[in-house]
């Protein structure tokens, strides 16, 4: 069976979150995967850990957050085989409101699952 590579699970992360998958989105993610969202807002926790904690999170985001486009604008790989670096662009509805948004989110993939999911998201605006 051929390894999943770190674009493989980037791509199946958008299909999770554009499908509203919180436990596939879950899944992706080592039993001790880390989210980090040093940009979060008020309400929203900087740091979740554990692949439980992170399925408790997605299904409480998903609710209140649909994301209908997730799509990589770019990846950029480094000297790290495990570290990618994509820039993203989010559209979707949130609180009645339609949304958009990038982030540029730092992953450090093994053996398919991620470890690490830094997002660092601007603001959510009105789309253009």
């Amino acid at each position: 069976m051929p390894a999943v590579s770190p674009l493989d699970v980037l791509e199946q992360r958008c299909a999770a979150v554009t499908a509203q998958d919180a436990d596939a989105f879950a899944d992706l993610f080592a039993p001790d995967g880390v989210i980090e969202l040093p940009f979060a807002g008020p309400d929203v926790p900087d740091r979740i850990e554990g692949r439980e904690a992170i399925r408790v999170f997605a299904r409480a985001a998903m609710s209140a957050l649909r994301v209908d486009v997730l799509r990589t604008l770019a990846v950029h790989r480094t000297e790290d085989p495990e570290v990618v670096v994509a820039e993203t662009l989010a559209k979707g509805v949130g609180r009645g409101d339609a949304f958009e948004g990038r982030s540029v989110q730092l992953f450090r993939i093994r053996d398919g699952r991620i470890l690490l999911f830094r997002d660092y998201t601007g603001p959510l605006r009105k789309p253009s």
